[in-house]
This record gives C-alpha cells, sequence and structure tokens, in this order.
C-alpha cells in the first residue's frame, strides 16, 4: 500500500466495514471487543492518522480548545496543561495557549476566537471575564468555557477548584501548632478572590488561635519572588518582626528565604516559612520548602472531561468541582526560637 492509510484500507484489512472502524476509532461506544482492539492495533501497524481537514468541514468543529492564562512563562501552569493535554488528546483534540498578561484586549481576543469558531471551546485561568468600555462583555450563556483555579463570582460557567481559604487556614494552624505566635502573611495581588480568600484563611487561623494581627503583619504581593523580598524586608523593619510567615505563593516564598539570608537569618532555625501552590522546584529548594500542593494536573484533566461534555451539548455540573488540597511539611517549619 502507498500514500497516507485509510479508514477503508484498515476495513479491508480487516475484513469489516468503514463504518465499523471509524466507529472504533472515534471512541463511538458502539464497537466491542475484540473487534474494538483489533482495529485499533491495525491503526498503530499501519500509522494511520486522521484526516483532520475532512473531519473537521464534516463535524463543523475546529478540533482545539483554548488554555487561556495570565503568564505563559509561569511554571504553576505547567502542570496544568498537562493534564488538559492528556485529555484532550485522547478525544482528538489540540490544545492552544492563550497568554493574556493581563492585557484586556488580549482578553476579549481570545474569546472572539471562541465565539468565531476557531477553537471549540475554552478553559480559562485568569480570574476575571473580558471587558470592553468599562461593560462587561456580552458572552452567550452556553459558551463552552470552564474556569480552573480561579473563581469568578456571579459567573456562570462551570469551576474546577481548590477550598483556598481551608488550605490556608490548615497551613497556619501547622505553624501555630509548632508553638508560633508572631505569624504575618505576604497576600496576594488583593482584592482578587483567590488572594481575599488564602487572607482569610489566614485570619481566621488566627482568629480561632486567640492570636493578634499587628499592624504591618499583612503584606500586599503579587506572586512575583522580587516582591517577596520586598515585603520581607518590610516585614523585618516591624518593631516585632514575626517568628513564621505565611505566603500565598511559592514564588514569593523563595523570595523571602533569599531575602532572610541575605539578612543573617537561618530558615528555619529563627524563622519557619510557608508557601502555597508546591512548584517542582519546592522539594528541591535548600531547605525543601513547607507548602500546600493542589493537584494541578488533575485540575487541567477535570476541566477538560468537564469541557468535552460540553462541547458535545450537554450541561456543565451544577455547582463547583472541589479538588483537595495536602499540607507538605519539609524543612522549612520548625518551632520558633526560645
Amino acid at each position: 500500500m502507498s500514500g497516507r492509510p485509510r479508514i477503508k484500507d484498515i476495513a479491508e484489512s480487516l475484513g469489516v466495514s468503514p463504518a465499523t472502524v471509524s466507529r472504533a476509532l472515534s471512541d463511538s461506544g458502539l464497537v466491542a471487543e475484540p473487534t474494538l482492539s483489533r482495529v485499533r492495533e491495525a491503526a498503530r501497524a499501519m500509522n494511520y492518522r486522521p484526516n483532520v481537514s475532512a473531519r473537521n468541514l464534516r463535524t463543523r468543529k475546529a478540533m482545539a480548545v483554548l488554555m487561556v492564562v495570565r503568564d505563559i512563562g509561569n511554571p504553576f501552569y505547567l502542570d496544568v496543561m498537562k493534564g488538559v493535554e492528556a485529555a484532550a488528546r485522547a478525544a482528538g483534540y489540540a490544545v492552544l495557549m492563550g497568554n493574556t498578561e493581563n492585557d484586556p484586549g488580549r482578553e476579549t481576543e481570545y474569546f472572539d476566537m471562541l465565539r468565531d469558531g476557531h477553537a471549540d471551546g475554552m478553559i480559562l485561568i485568569t480570574g476575571k471575564l473580558p471587558s470592553r468600555e468599562d461593560d462587561l462583555y456580552e458572552l452567550p450563556e452556553n459558551l463552552p468555557v470552564v474556569v480552573a483555579l480561579e473563581t469568578i463570582p456571579g459567573s456562570h460557567f462551570p469551576h474546577v477548584q481548590i477550598d483556598n481559604e481551608a488550605a490556608a487556614r490548615e497551613a497556619v494552624q501547622h505553624l501555630i501548632a509548632l508553638g508560633h505566635r508572631r505569624i504575618a502573611h505576604v497576600a496576594g495581588p488583593l482584592p482578587e478572590v483567590m488572594a481575599t480568600h488564602r487572607l482569610n484563611g489566614y485570619r481566621n487561623a488566627m482568629g480561632a488561635a486567640g492570636l493578634p494581627i499587628p499592624e504591618g503583619y499583612e503584606q500586599r504581593g503579587d506572586y512575583l519572588l522580587h516582591t517577596g523580598q520586598k515585603l520581607c524586608r518590610a516585614l523585618f523593619e516591624l518593631p516585632v518582626p514575626p517568628t513564621a510567615i505565611f505566603v500565598a505563593n511559592d514564588e514569593m516564598a523563595f523570595g523571602a528565604i533569599h531575602e532572610l539570608r541575605r539578612m543573617g537569618h537561618s530558615v528555619p532555625e529563627e524563622i519557619s516559612v510557608i508557601g502555597f501552590d508546591d512548584l517542582y522546584l519546592s522539594e528541591a529548594f535548600f531547605p525543601p520548602l513547607t507548602t500546600v500542593s493542589q493537584p494541578r494536573a488533575e485540575i487541567g484533566r477535570q476541566a477538560m472531561m468537564i469541557l468535552l461534555s460540553m462541547i458535545s451539548g450537554k450541561d456543565g455540573p451544577s455547582g463547583p468541582l472541589v479538588m483537595p488540597t495536602t499540607l507538605k511539611i519539609r524543612g522549612t517549619t520548625a518551632p520558633p526560637p526560645v
């Protein structure tokens, strides 16, 4: 056989109909074993690849989805992308990465791509919807969009997320259990929802333990490393600095620890630090960073599965899908110095 193998070629080699081969390769659920396995094995042996252009014309689908993030350079999104891509590939979809860099114009452009049919769905990880001229960009209710990681209050789109407030509360409770009483918080970009939830978790844990939050113990950050350095320095310019810091993400936590060392403080012997996200560098850091781990790859996979269901015409879940978190206790937390 010469040229690109076709469904007809696979059918002839197995003595089945082209329709049977097509159903088997599209995971329709209409082909039973052992025929299903025979078709898939023959397709692999013949190096069969679907004719995407023909399929798109036939189904009127782009067979691609958008994953839209704030900053494509942030390693935080890599594991999410892995989960999205694995589920998408299994269903025959390609994943296009959209990078907004918090630019409202670019955010709107990606939604226009979706509305114009250049993609069949979107996984949105920016924490906000696009706007034009200070008015909310009008979005159809049936638009196939899933919000992942972030929370967009008032949005009718399905959400796949974690309980940021509960996870933050658990992190601060760990510091309290170690004996810390002077605990500061370096927050994310308030008043964004995720940053606010993590701040609330910190405040709830401190309040439940009857611990005061002195003026200056809450610092507003932006998830960037150099900000962690700057805000850590500000905390240690206070009359009574903290013995522990709960930081709203790992990158700022890395910056805080770097600054502590520059100032001559040891971690965790003098100061304990907890991060949030469990980036792949957190375990390789020295000492390894105590942090809140969230299942980013599984969040991506679940978001893609919901999106595929919506693309097929089904309704999304009625409420948010909340994924579990784990506090990874490593080497940057210890009891306070006596």
